[in-house]
C-alpha cells in the first residue's frame, strides 16, 4: 500500500460520546487518516445524527458496523481502517468483523470483555491481513517514550521499585443512576466486564508500567472494593505487583487506581525507581520528566527541547514552550498505526500496542478481579 491517506470508519462514538470525537481529531490531526463512514449509534437516528456532526455523507452513516462494513466493501473508494470506540463488550465482535473483512482495526482498550474472548480475537488477528492496534493513549506521549528509553539505556541504573496511580474522583457518587452515559455502561457488568475502575483506568496504569521498566508482571496482589453502596463493579483498587527482572523476586511494584478519589481530576502518574536515579512523569503535566538523583541533583527534562532523545523527538511536533497534550499523544499512536500499515506490521519494539498488549490487560483484569475476590494473596499473572 502507498502512503495515501487512509480512509477510516468508526464505530460508537455517536452523539454523547467522549471518546469518538477524541479518535477524529487524532486520526486527522497529522493528514494519515480521513473519516468517511461510520456506525455511530446501535440507533439508526443517532447514528445518522453522529454522521451529520462528523460531516460524513449521510448515505455513509450506517445503523450497524456490519452494514458499514459489507456496503464499504462494495465501493471503490471505500473504508481502510475501523476504529472501534463503543462500550467493552462490542470490541471483540466488531473486531472480529472487521479483521474478517480485510480490514485494519485500531480499538479502544480494554480489548475484550474476557481473556477467553481476547485469545480468540487473537487466533483471528494472527490470520488476517490487517493489522490491529490497541489505543493505550498515554504509550504516545513524548516523555513517556523518553523515560522508556531512559530506563533501556541504564540511565537510572537497575530497576529497583515501580508506582503507578491513577485517580480520578467522577464516580464519588452514583453518577450512574442520573442518565449520564458514560458512568451508565462502564458500572454495567453485561457491557463493561468483571472490573470497574480496574478495566477503565487501572488497565492504564498496568500498561503504563509494563511499558516504561520493559518489564513484565509476573505476580500480583489485589485488593478491589466498591466503596459507593449500590455499585456493581469495583471504583477502587490496590495491587501489589512483582515485575520479571531475572532475579527470583523480581522487582516490587504497587498499583492504585480509583474513581471515587474526591477532587482529584485525572491523575495519572508514574515513579520508576532504580539504583541510581529515580524518575517522575504526571499525565497532567505531560511536558515534564523529572529525573532525581542519589547525589540530591534534579533533572528536569521537557518535551521539545533538545535533551531529549530520538523516540520523544519524533512524537513531538511544536518547539519547546509549547505545550501538547492528549489529542497529540492520542494522534502519536494514528500516526505510528498508519506507518505500520503502510510497512505491513506493527512495530516490532512494541512502541505501538497491538495484540500482545491486549492479551496481557485482560490477564491483568481477570486476575487480579479473582484474585480479590478470593481475598488476596500472591497470585501468577499467566497470560
Amino acid at each position: 500500500m502507498s502512503n495515501a491517506v487512509l480512509r477510516l470508519g468508526l464505530i460508537g462514538g455517536g452523539p454523547g460520546s467522549f471518546i469518538g470525537p477524541v479518535h477524529r481529531m487524532a486520526a486527522e490531526l497529522d493528514g494519515r487518516f480521513r473519516l468517511v463512514a461510520g456506525a455511530f449509534s446501535s440507533d439508526p437516528d443517532r447514528s445518522r445524527q453522529g454522521g451529520a456532526a462528523y460531516s460524513v455523507d449521510p448515505a455513509r452513516a450506517y445503523p450497524s458496523y456490519a452494514a458499514m462494513i459489507a456496503a464499504e466493501r462494495e465501493r471503490a473508494d471505500g473504508i481502510d481502517v475501523v476504529a472501534i470506540v463503543t462500550p467493552n463488550h462490542l470490541h471483540v465482535p466488531a473486531s472480529v468483523h472487521a479483521l474478517h473483512a480485510g480490514l485494519h482495526v485500531m480499538c479502544d482498550k480494554p480489548a475484550a470483555l474476557t481473556l477467553a474472548e481476547m485469545r480468540d480475537l487473537a487466533e483471528v488477528a494472527a490470520g488476517a491481513r490487517g493489522l490491529y492496534a490497541l489505543t493505550h493513549t498515554y504509550t504516545g506521549y513524548p516523555l513517556v517514550r523518553e523515560a522508556r528509553a531512559l530506563v533501556a539505556a541504564g540511565r537510572i541504573g537497575r530497576l529497583r521499585k515501580v508506582v503507578v496511580e491513577y485517580s480520578q474522583g467522577w464516580l464519588s457518587t452514583r453518577v450512574e443512576t442520573t442518565g449520564l452515559k458514560q458512568a451508565d455502561w462502564r458500572t454495567d457488568p453485561g457491557r463493561s466486564g468483571a472490573g470497574g475502575c480496574i478495566g477503565d483506568i487501572g488497565v492504564h496504569a498496568f500498561n503504563l508500567a509494563e511499558f516504561v521498566t520493559g518489564a513484565l508482571v509476573t505476580r500480583l496482589c489485589a485488593d478491589l472494593s466498591i466503596l459507593v453502596p449500590g455499585r456493581r463493579l469495583d471504583d477502587d483498587c490496590n495491587i501489589l505487583l512483582r515485575f520479571d527482572d531475572g532475579t527470583p523476586t523480581g522487582v516490587p511494584g504497587v498499583l492504585q487506581a480509583s474513581q471515587i478519589a474526591a477532587g482529584d481530576r485525572n491523575g495519572l502518574r508514574l515513579r520508576v525507581f532504580g539504583t541510581e536515579a529515580g524518575l517522575d512523569w504526571s499525565q497532567e503535566t505531560p511536558n515534564t520528566l523529572t529525573i532525581n538523583g542519589l547525589d540530591g541533583r534534579t533533572e528536569v527534562l521537557h518535551a521539545g527541547g533538545g535533551a531529549v532523545g530520538a523516540a520523544a523527538q519524533a512524537a513531538t511536533r511544536l518547539p519547546i514552550g509549547h505545550p501538547e497534550g492528549y489529542i497529540e499523544a492520542f494522534a502519536n499512536l494514528y500516526r505510528d498505526f498508519a506507518a505500520a500499515i503502510h510497512a505491513g506490521r506493527l512495530p516490532p519494539d512494541g512502541t505501538l500496542p497491538g495484540v500482545d498488549a491486549g492479551l496481557r490487560g485482560m490477564a491483568f483484569i481477570e486476575t487480579a478481579v479473582a484474585n480479590s475476590a478470593a481475598g488476596g494473596g500472591w497470585v501468577r499473572l499467566a497470560v
